[in-house]
């Protein structure tokens, strides 16, 4: 039984749109979200862009309970939200909402942005989203724990919050948001190709500001023969929009963790958990221009030893 969204030392696993239409691409998130679940994850993860970019949803929170009412143990996490979108009070009503059908099954994540396309469509200046976000996350935060001033206080969903507050997470990039992060109680994101090295220091910073929420690794994992041709393009397409600092922190490669069987990719992703200073792990299989059998495949074969031996190694750690 799930007594709290996202805890300290989860395994999830990160769902993307892939091939087909709307309608399609629904359903295959809601028979890959079944998947995770059969095969023991903890949770599951979707994130947000907008225009068509490859692998994201316009709509993460509606598509969360799409996921929510197709499985029944796991939690649900749209992570990261981008927060400057939208006004602050509509996205805390939607997701306090999500969260009262669905009790301690709903975690979100908030991140600032980085793609000018998104914020355009919003009608949000683009050189107003970082102190937009630094703005707005603490209001945002206390309402969906359940101190909300003003007209919200009377709404129920919100109300509810206080008795069952919302988990959340922020992405952090930088030492100010690791403090930022500890000073508003919130678990901590990184980059998917952010060094070990770059965490390891985050992570410290963010235990010293006083942080003791979940510090999240994400990393893609493959079995077998991978598709070296398709993530090398999506490594291509990351470096056309990604900042030049988010850049200066990553690994060298693709940062796939790939091996011939479970056990084995297990090893390496507990031994980056180690050098990193992290304690709770998203992971990630999609790749862009991959069709659908190829992550089912791969996910049936989580099941057998790889979050087995996750779950144990974190539980141990």
């Amino acid at each position: 039984m799930i007594t709290k969204a996202l805890p300290t030392g989860s395994v999830s696993l990160r769902l993307y749109a892939s091939q087909g239409t709307a309608i399609e691409q629904v359903n295959q998130l809601r028979s890959e979200a079944i998947l995770a679940e059969d095969a023991g994850y903890d949770g599951v993860m979707i994130s947000e862009h907008h225009a068509g970019f490859p692998g994201y949803l316009p709509n993460p929170i509606q598509v969360a309970s799409f996921l929510l009412a197709s499985t029944s143990k796991i939690w649900v996490s749209p992570c990261p939200l981008l927060l400057p979108m939208k006004p602050k009070a509509l996205l805390a009503e939607e997701i306090a909402w999500l969260s009262s059908a669905y009790p301690q099954r709903l975690a979100v994540g908030f991140a600032a942005g980085a793609l000018p396309v998104d914020f355009e469509l919003a009608e949000v200046p683009f050189d107003q989203i970082n102190n937009r976000f630094k703005s707005d996350l603490p209001w945002v935060v206390n309402t969906l724990r359940g101190f909300s001033k003003g007209p919200l206080e009377n709404d129920l969903a919100i109300q509810q919050c206080k008795k069952q507050p919302v988990s959340m997470v922020v992405a952090a990039q930088s030492p100010e948001a690791c403090r930022r992060a500890a000073k508003l109680n919130l678990g901590i994101l990184f980059d998917s190709l952010q060094s070990p090295e770059v965490s390891m220091k985050l992570s410290s910073i963010y235990r010293d500001a006083g942080g003791d929420g979940p510090v999240i690794l994400i990393r893609r994992v493959w079995i077998g023969e991978p598709p070296t041709s398709e993530i090398e393009a999506q490594m291509q397409h990351y470096h056309s929009y990604a900042s030049q600092r988010a850049k200066d922190n990553w690994s060298k490669g693709d940062g796939t963790i790939v091996a011939e069987n479970g056990e084995n990719v297990a090893d390496q992703l507990l031994e980056i958990l180690e050098n990193s200073g992290c304690d709770t792990l998203n992971v990630r299989v999609h790749v862009a221009g991959i069709d659908q059998d190829q992550i089912r495949d791969q996910l049936i074969t989580h099941s057998g030893t790889l979050v087995p031996l996750l779950k144990l190694g974190l539980k141990s750690s």
